[in-house]
């Protein structure tokens, strides 16, 4: 019953409030990772944003003002890594809170020893498992693909905390995500300095598979040169192959301060 009633309004999202087109046609134009996809495609981009749009509320931290453009940006970055998953991947989550640039979390933890500890260094992004996504606006302007690193963390917690694994497929043994993955964080760890990835993937095992979404989507032939066990994992879990779509190669940045 209550995937129905999703359904539902769902079906009456896109009939209540459609995207302009030329609110559309702006976005996606300053969307380089749109350009590979086929009109069909691009036509089920354009319905997933809607529905995003219609189920997330957003949020500006500090008085910052969320315009039309600004979320649909958002949205569109969203909906690419779940294009064939499925908006439902997103429905233990419901806010996004943005800030106009890089923020302060103050995140609190006390270590083995029972002493508290307070992280205070700048963030340009976080995700927790039942939300919020919190994502900097000038991040994003500055061309990042912060948006995808944010909310495939959401991806990977489906099943618990961000660990690197998300809820695989059937036709995905686990043993062979946890080896193809092990062999490449630690190849990454011991020459992070040599390896033409960002190195903050090699920070933990959840960094290491956002990170390297975002090169999935965002620089497709480097992770398949390098890493193409991993490439053809995450070619299965999405259900994508942007090596086969993206001519345009690297007008996306990557790099990530949380």
């Amino acid at each position: 019953m209550a995937s129905l009633l999703r359904n539902w309004r769902r079906r009456r999202a896109l009939a209540r409030a459609p995207i302009p087109d030329a609110l559309w046609n702006r976005a996606v134009q300053a969307f380089p990772l749109s350009a590979g996809l086929s009109p069909p495609d691009r036509a089920r981009l354009r319905v997933l944003a809607t529905q995003f749009l219609e189920e997330k509320r957003f949020f500006g931290a500090h008085g910052l003002e969320i315009t039309p453009e600004m979320a649909l940006d958002i949205a569109l970055e969203a909906c690419l890594p779940i294009l064939e998953l499925g908006l439902d991947w997103y429905d233990q989550w419901t806010s996004i809170i943005v800030y106009a640039d890089d923020f302060l979390p103050r995140h609190e933890v006390v270590d083995e020893w029972g002493v508290l500890h307070v992280d205070e260094a700048p963030y340009s992004g976080e995700a927790w498992e039942r939300g919020p996504v919190v994502l900097s606006w000038g991040t994003l302007q500055r061309g990042e693909s912060l948006a995808i690193h944010e909310f495939t963390h959401t991806l990977d917690m489906r099943n618990g905390s961000a660990n690197g694994m998300p809820p695989l497929h059937r036709d995905m043994p686990p043993r062979d995500w946890t080896r193809i993955m092990t062999t490449a964080y630690d190849d990454l760890q011991r020459h992070a300095d040599t390896r033409p990835f960002d190195p903050y993937a090699a920070q933990d095992p959840a960094e290491f598979f956002a990170v390297m979404s975002e090169y999935f989507f965002a620089h497709p032939r480097l992770l398949a040169e390098h890493y193409p066990e991993v490439y053809g994992q995450f070619r299965r879990f999405f259900r994508q192959d942007p090596l086969a779509r993206m001519p345009w190669e690297g007008d996306i940045t990557t790099g990530r301060t949380a």
